[in-house]
């Protein structure tokens, strides 16, 4: 290496370190002057208790319309649904959908089952960084967005997970799925 690569990376790393000085006392006043964060709202289905499992004619018509959601769209896509229990009550898998979509539906699915939320609660929880960050130690999570918690009646029934396109349209297609179980009468 040349003296003038050296001097330059040198003189480069001082003035990196110059500014962080020089910002720090900035932040600390601005993060002592600042309101106390408010935490997060937590979402309707976190305090809701586990009910009785789903019912197969329930998930029959909640694969149905997770499947006319994926095939209006023409995405391939895995979708599987649990019971309260986190037992697996159905899986489809649509043809030519990648392997690995299988494995992450259900994931995304227990996710939701076992944390009472969506599963894209956790995705963005670990985006955030700090404090969410503590997720990733946690063992058998899959914090991606298309694992929705599926309620009747006010409780949790099971869960459904869908994996294999964007996570923004797994998403889509399992909030299809909960919709339809949500109206009244289902």
């Amino acid at each position: 290496m040349s003296r003038f690569f050296v001097s330059a990376c040198v003189l480069a790393s001082a003035l990196v370190l110059g500014a962080v000085a020089a910002a720090a006392p900035a932040l600390a006043q601005q993060q002592q002057g600042a309101a106390p964060a408010t935490p997060p709202a937590q979402p309707p289905t976190a305090t809701m208790p586990y009910g009785p499992p789903i019912t197969l004619d329930q998930a029959k018509r909640a694969m149905a319309a997770a499947e006319l959601e994926a095939m209006k769209n023409s995405w391939q896509v895995a979708i599987a649904i649990l019971d309260s229990g986190g037992n697996l009550v159905m899986f489809h898998k649509i043809d030519n959908t990648q392997l690995s979509a299988a494995e992450a539906a259900q994931g995304k699915a227990r996710t939701a089952l076992q944390f009472k939320r969506p599963s894209k609660a956790l995705d963005d929880a670990i985006a955030a960084g700090g404090g969410g960050l503590r997720l990733l130690a946690l063992k058998d999570i899959t914090p991606l967005e298309g694992g929705l918690p599926i309620v009747i009646n006010g409780t949790i029934v099971g869960a459904i997970g869908v994996s294999g396109a964007l996570s923004a349209q797994d998403g889509q297609i399992a909030k299809a799925a909960t919709d339809t179980l949500a109206k009244p009468g289902m």
